[in-house]
């Protein structure tokens, strides 16, 4: 009888922890494994100073840089005048409201940002041009 009145108690539960911190350190071995890292090239640009400018922030635009030696970076990659031209004809397929941003440097000649801004035009994105300055 006195097998009948035993009172059964309750496992207390357990959570296991090292086999949780094992998947963990795995996720984040996996997240880093897999990640890309961007390495962006510095660019030695100065741009000129203009006193009445406003800010400079556009989001979602495409970025010309003009070097002070007459080569021009599209979006972070050295382009030739004709892959310049065939990039902005490909941005203008996708919309003719994405902003393009000209970064020159102060000393380059005006006859080469002259021929990026005619290039944004003749892309049919000459309304959407601006000049990066400090």
């Amino acid at each position: 009888m006195s097998g009948s009145l035993r009172i059964k108690r309750k496992r207390r539960p357990e959570l296991p922890l090292v086999p949780l911190i094992d998947v963990l350190v795995m996720l984040v071995l996996f997240a880093f494994v897999t990640m890309r890292f961007n390495v962006s090239q510095i660019r030695n640009i100065v741009l000129p100073k203009i006193s009445t400018a406003g800010k400079n922030t556009l989001t979602n635009s495409v970025t010309i840089s003009i070097e002070s030696d007459g080569s021009v970076i599209f979006n972070g990659h050295p382009v030739t005048d004709e892959e310049l031209i065939s990039q902005l004809n490909q941005v203008q397929a996708l919309g003719k409201d994405i902003p393009i941003l000209i970064k020159a440097d102060e000393a380059t000649q005006l006859k080469k940002l002259a021929f990026v801004w005619d290039a944004c035009r003749q892309a049919g994105m000459g309304n959407n041009v601006h000049i990066q300055t400090r």
